[in-house]
């Protein structure tokens, strides 16, 4: 038996986790992105070099990755909109759980990125 979760329908293959990767990923589920992923590369790369230290491209890796398994899954994607469109709700608790289910899909999201084959 199965026991992950039902993701639906995939618009793309899980990239690797390198720039190259990621960046012909980007191209095809979110290519309005692709200006902001190469500045903040350049941000990443500049501060591993500063720092002597590859956390910052580590981090740049895991953050793009995150955001790539939200836009090419329509399930995560989804949600990842409706809750960002309810965090200013004049309703607090309605902003609150916007808040709560944005952390969730943000959460799935570094889960299947960061699981090890």
């Amino acid at each position: 038996m199965n026991t992950r979760p039902d993701r639906g329908h995939e618009l793309i293959p899980r990239p690797e986790q390198t720039p190259d990767a990621l960046r012909a990923a980007l191209a095809v589920v979110d290519p309005g992105r692709l200006e902001e992923m190469q500045r903040t590369k350049d941000e990443a790369f500049a501060k591993a070099v500063e720092w002597q230290s590859l956390s910052p491209v580590r981090s740049w890796t895991l953050a793009w990755a995150r955001d790539i398994e939200i836009a090419r899954r329509p399930d995560l994607s989804a949600r990842h909109a409706r809750a960002r469109g309810n965090l200013d709700h004049e309703d607090p608790a309605v902003a609150r759980q916007a808040l709560r289910e944005l952390s969730a899909v943000l959460d799935e999201a570094v889960r299947a990125v960061t699981v090890r084959a």
